[in-house]
């Protein structure tokens, strides 16, 4: 029996080759490369099972014994049984097993040993480096790479001593990061006594020996998500050639007992389990994904799933549900930028180009509302150069491109819209033909003209109809006239912001409804209401608090800008200084030299 088999390898250990117990400061050790041979027969020399727990039981009378059984993966199941019968005919000695996964005992305690915090990650970098390459010195800017490539490397031991030993291969740590970024199971080295030791793929491909067929199928399937990914998302793209349905969620929970997935969630939570799976373990199933050929199948299926996302997440904002349709955004931004990156590549089909596109055009509150602009023309950049045909979705994406644009790059933004405008009126399209008068009215205003700016803010409102998805609401328009009317029309100023505020619809549209109160309190304030503003700026900010929270809360993520703008009103009224309003506009993910605030 493979118990038996196993048991006599252990004795070997501990009694020695003829059961000669070994004395109290001596050791041995039996790996588990040692054990497959112990499933052969047994030759009457080797010890037995009855043996060793009649050498254990006398000896755990006299001190405590601690027998250790290391690497114990390739005979996992045989430990458990050992295990338990010790346990049960020795109740004195004390096991400790180091093993990817617990052996599912009774009264087992389980210590999951977690990667490297990102110090210790980098002291462990350097010791290895030194040894490597003495003449490495991690200073400037070579200490932020390798900072870098630690974090990559998500700190796991293995991978970081591996990367340290390509240094001197390497011109650079830089070069080196670079590199681990675009994948990491290149990573070996000749010196480790274990064969799985000498390369990163050698350790990942141990783990994936393991599996069963169909937990293989499931790893290298989900290593096309990026980041956090649920069970049906996974059951949606795994399923299929040998995986049933069914089946994803239990390779999922064998993934992660394994340690290739991590769990975000408490087990047994409200919210149903969420993934994330390590980066060599992506990188290794990557490998195996395209070995199967199915790498092409998979990523079809990431970008429909996520293309569907991103109209559930447009549907949710115009339909007033703002907080749901940020938070969808933000937990799956990972694999939205993925479905970029797929649809970016040469060979992908201009079908996986176009969902691509339709994803960032009705995503457009995510870059502009929470100063995500920075990334959003990013993706722009990548994809509109693949766009084949001058058609509505294009024009839509150029348009969001000349938004995005419009605060630090007037000069593209006017060519952008001056290719959207024709389409946007040949089709008719009084939504788009309005978004357009809107940010034309944003370029004027960099430049500081605030009458032209009015004038198109005015279009805008008048044109784009209420309730249009896929831009921003009349009442945004309605807000941008207000403050490009204060110095001018003070008067004139005070009844736009009152129709922003009474606009149908707005009382659902939380950005439009803050923009319009910053609107009204900052005409207040100009008028010399300076109360009346200041009351007004706080409980636009208590109403901020409550419908859209603070950033770091589980509810939903900040309108940075909005906020930035009332507590910027309330410290002109309580300097006080000149007030500078700020219209509505998309701002960068970083700081940037901009026009944040505007001249009159």
């Amino acid at each position: 029996m493979a118990v038996g088999a196993l048991a006599a390898r252990v004795s070997e250990a501990v009694l020695g080759p003829r059961g000669v117990a070994v004395g109290a400061g001596g050791r041995r050790r039996v790996g588990a490369g040692a054990v497959p041979a112990a499933r052969g027969a047994r030759t009457k020399a080797r010890p037995s099972l009855a043996d060793l727990v009649a050498a254990l039981r006398g000896t755990a009378g006299r001190r405590s014994v601690l027998l250790l059984l290391d690497d114990a993966d390739a005979v996992r199941t045989e430990c458990a049984g050992l295990v338990q019968r010790l346990l049960m005919d020795v109740p004195g000695v004390r096991v400790l097993v180091t093993c990817r996964q617990a052996l599912g005992l009774g009264e087992e305690r389980v210590l999951r040993l977690a990667p490297l915090a990102p110090d210790a990650a980098v002291e462990l970098f350097l010791a290895r480096a030194r040894d490597a390459a003495p003449g490495f010195r991690a200073e400037g800017a070579e200490s932020a790479a390798v900072a870098r490539i630690c974090r990559v490397l998500e700190g796991v031991p293995l991978a970081v001593e591996l990367a340290a030993g390509q240094l001197e291969a390497e011109p650079s740590a830089r070069a080196l990061a670079d590199r681990l970024e675009q994948g990491q199971c290149w990573l070996a080295a000749p010196g480790p006594a274990l064969r799985r030791h000498r390369s990163l793929r050698s350790a990942v491909g141990a783990a994936y020996l393991l599996c069963e067929r169909p937990e293989r199928a499931v790893w290298s399937r989900s290593s096309v998500f990026q980041g956090v990914f649920t069970e049906p998302t996974a059951a949606y793209l795994c399923a299929g050639a040998g995986v049933a349905p069914h089946q994803v969620a239990t390779c999922l929970a064998r993934l992660a007992a394994a340690g290739v997935l991590e769990t975000l969630d408490e087990p047994g939570g409200l919210r149903p389990p969420r993934y994330r799976m390590t980066r060599a373990a992506r990188d290794f199933g990557a490998e195996r994904l395209g070995a199967a050929g199915e790498f092409e199948v998979a990523v079809e299926r990431h970008v429909l799933h996520h293309r569907r996302l991103a109209e559930v997440a447009e549907h949710l904002w115009h339909a007033g549900d703002q907080r749901q349709a940020a938070r969808l955004v933000r937990d799956n931004a990972a694999e939205l930028t993925a479905l970029v990156e797929y649809a970016s590549r040469p060979e992908a089909p201009a079908a996986q180009v176009t969902a691509a596109l339709a994803t960032v055009a009705d995503l457009w509150f995510w870059w502009t509302v929470y100063d995500h602009g920075e990334e959003g023309r990013a993706h722009l950049a990548r994809l509109l150069p693949r766009a084949t045909a001058d058609d509505h979705l294009t024009a839509r994406a150029r348009w969001l491109a000349a938004w995005l644009h419009a605060p630090g790059d007037p000069a593209t933004a006017r060519t952008l819209l001056g290719q959207v405008w024709p389409v946007a009126v040949l089709a008719g399209d009084d939504a788009l033909i309005g978004w357009v008068a809107h940010v034309q009215g944003v370029v004027a205003w960099e430049r500081g003209d605030a009458r032209t700016a009015a004038e198109c803010f005015r279009q805008a409102a008048d044109t784009v109809p209420a309730f249009a998805p896929g831009g921003p609401a009349p009442a945004v328009s309605l807000a941008a006239l207000a403050l490009a009317q204060v110095r001018t029309s003070p008067g004139a100023a005070g009844r736009s912001a009152g129709r922003a505020l009474s606009f149908p619809g707005v009382r659902d549209d939380a950005w439009a409804t803050a923009l319009a109160r910053y609107a009204r309190a900052y005409t207040d304030h100009h008028q010399g209401h300076t109360a009346r503003a200041w009351h007004r700026a706080h409980r636009t900010l208590a109403t901020l608090d409550a419908r859209v929270p603070l950033p770091g809360t589980p509810d939903s993520p900040d309108i940075p800008s909005v906020r930035a703008s009332l507590h910027r009103l309330l410290a002109d009224i309580e300097a006080p200084r000149t007030p500078r309003p700020t219209v509505p506009a998309p701002r960068t993910d970083t700081l940037m030299p901009s026009r944040t605030s505007s001249r009159m």
